[in-house]
Formats: structure tokens, sequence, C-alpha cells
């Protein structure tokens, strides 16, 4: 069964607005992560020292269900325009589901990152879909 949660955008300062919601919510974050720790590609262009601290993603645990996530934007991604840096995020039990809720989703919509198996164990992708809502699909490899 999917999960729900919010993905939020910042313009560099993902960092300290995290640190921010865990002094409210509490709890510790599960991952964090910056562009530096990203393995170069063709996809990828070079970062600069401040491009490459900036977070490429952070997890912070606000219930037993509910996971608050966010990033830094780049100068790849560009700047955030506030009102439009959330997106709706997926997490699927299976495969299966998580090709489902992407084809049938982004459906006449517009596809940023097709879903595909990244560097960090998961099938990942991004989307705005045809009423202009963005949303990630993400489906975690099973560990072994």
């Amino acid at each position: 069964m999917a999960t729900v949660n919010v993905y939020l955008t910042f313009n560099g300062n993902t960092e300290e607005a995290f640190n921010f919601y865990k002094s409210v919510f509490g709890g510790e974050f599960s991952y964090i992560g910056r562009f530096k720790d990203m393995p170069v590609d063709e996809n990828c262009p070079p970062l600069s020292e401040e491009e490459g601290n900036k977070i490429m993603h952070v997890s912070l645990p606000i219930s037993k269900e509910t996971v608050l996530m966010a990033s830094d934007s780049t100068n790849f991604s560009g700047e955030v325009t506030f009102g439009t840096n959330m997106s709706v995020s997926i997490n699927t039990a299976t495969l299966e589901e998580a090709k489902h809720l992407f084809n049938g989703l982004s459906e006449k919509g517009k596809i940023t990152m097709p879903l595909e198996k990244t560097f960090w164990g998961a099938h990942f992708g991004m989307f705005t879909d045809q009423f202009g809502i963005h949303w990630m699909v993400n489906y975690d490899e099973p560990q072994a």
C-alpha cells in the first residue's frame, strides 16, 4: 500500500528549516545527504563547493506514518517560487505499484525525471500532472 507525504523545496536554507522543524516535532533525521554525495555522471553537471554543500535530500519522521522531506534547489534546477515548492511524494510497496501510479498520474502531464533505478537503491521518478500538481514516486528496493 502506498504512503503519501509532503516534499518541500527550498532556496538553499533546507538545513536551517529542517533543524527548526526538528526542534518543534522532535525526533531525528532518518536521512540527510548533500549534492556533493551524489556520484558524478553525464546527467549531473559539475557543482561548485557552495552547490555541493546544499541538501540533496532530508527526511524527518514526524509520526509513525508521516515523513516530512525536502531538498534545496540548485543553479541547475532553478530558484524556487514559493507556493509551487511542494510535491506529493508517494512511496509504494511494490515496483509494479510504482509503475502503475507513475504512468497513470503522469498521463497528459510533464515528466521531469523518468521512473528509473537510482544510486540510492530505489526506483524514483518525478512529474507534474495535467493539473499542475508536482508528484514524486518512489519504490525502495528490498535490502539484502
